[in-house]
């Protein structure tokens, strides 16, 4: 049976790590390789770098910040979200160390150029960030530079329906911050019935976990918050998801050797 993940993600705001409430209300927690060094000694599955102001100033990945994270040599897979505008910026940071990208603005301005990244660096490399949310009880998909909210789109859906991209991230942006609360009805109301999701956003409690991991097409939760304030975090997730595919903690593992 394939392993379910349970992803770490580090939310990064003028370059320092950040608790984020709702993307409206942040709480510094110090720099983002520390971090990441941490999680990957505490045995995340994946994590995700997302650099949430990059796109919006225009500014382009952070690859300062993935050359050091990438100098740690770190055992877990690593995902870099935030800025990615090119085909050119994709193979960067691939070249710089990240296994996979996570589009975001492109998927809104640029599909073409979304493809043009799946076929350079391969589908399997590319990750398509969803801020979501139920309105009027249909699924929108947030602009979060402009604020405006649409419907998923024909653009999108072709991009899932011809494997462009490996995994859906679904940020749940209403609830991020508010751990347990994320709204499955994302998952559920999502068009696209094939494509492996992600949740992000309000997924961090044990019960929203099993919940999230539990469905048929989730391969993986993401949590913020939870993990940033107490060591171990992750080994104690993953014992209170005990019958659920989800990898051995890493310091049970450790232990056996």
């Amino acid at each position: 049976m394939l392993r379910k993940r349970l992803i770490a993600t580090i939310v990064v705001r003028a370059g320092w790590a950040v608790q984020s409430m709702g993307y409206r209300r942040y709480l510094p927690l110090g720099r983002p390789e520390v971090i990441a060094e941490n999680l990957d000694r505490w045995g995340a599955d994946e994590i995700i770098v997302m650099s949430i102001d990059r796109s919006r100033d225009s500014a382009g990945p952070d690859f300062a910040l993935l050359d050091r994270i990438a100098a740690l040599g770190l055992r877990t897979p690593l995902v870099l979200a935030g800025g990615i505008r090119s085909e050119a910026d994709a193979v960067q940071a691939i070249r710089c160390g990240a296994d996979r990208i996570c589009v975001d603005a492109m998927l809104h301005d640029d599909p073409t150029g979304v493809r043009a990244i799946a076929e350079r660096i391969g589908a399997q490399a590319v990750v398509g960030a969803l801020p979501l949310s139920m309105r009027d009880g249909s699924l929108q998909w947030l602009d979060y530079r402009t604020g405006a909210h649409q419907a998923v789109g024909p653009a999108l859906l072709a991009l899932l329906a011809e494997k462009r991209i490996a995994e859906a991230l679904l940020i749940d942006w209403c609830n991020e911050g508010k751990d347990g609360s994320f709204d499955m009805r994302l998952v559920r109301n999502f068009p696209d019935k094939t494509v492996p999701l992600l949740a992000f956003g309000g997924a961090g409690s044990p019960q929203k976990l099993r919940e999230l991991l539990a469905h048929p097409q989730v391969a993986g939760a993401a949590v913020g918050n939870l993990l940033s304030h107490r060591e171990h975090a992750i080994q104690q997730l993953k014992l209170q998801l005990g019958g659920l595919p989800v990898r051995e903690a890493a310091y049970l593992t450790e232990n056996l050797e």
